[in-house]
């Protein structure tokens, strides 16, 4: 299994529109592609950083289903996230596989 995460620091007076639009519209139109069978969202308890720390992870049944959404679908999906939340967060991202 490929696991996509995004880990992102969000500046705190963002948060709870962040979450509602992440979990309402973001979420949903990455899961809609059909490339991912899942997902998790998560909230980092123990960050060393100062604001609000997320992983959101997709899991992907193989690196061509990924690679799929990078190439159709990942841009445009990037875009509007910034456009709505432009200078206010901080995100990077990982590829992982599962090891069995």
């Amino acid at each position: 299994m490929i696991v996509y995460n995004d880990t992102i620091i969000l500046d705190e007076a963002i948060h709870d529109e962040w979450l509602h639009y992440m979990k309402t519209i973001h979420i949903p139109a990455v899961m809609a592609t059909g490339h991912f069978s899942s997902h998790r969202v998560l909230r980092v308890i123990d960050s060393p950083n100062e604001g609000v720390t997320y992983c959101i992870q997709y899991n992907a049944d193989s690196i061509d289903q990924f690679q799929q959404y990078y190439m159709n679908h990942l841009h445009k999906l990037q875009a509007t996230h910034q456009q709505m939340f432009d200078e206010k967060f901080v995100i990077f991202n990982t590829l992982m596989e599962e090891m069995e």
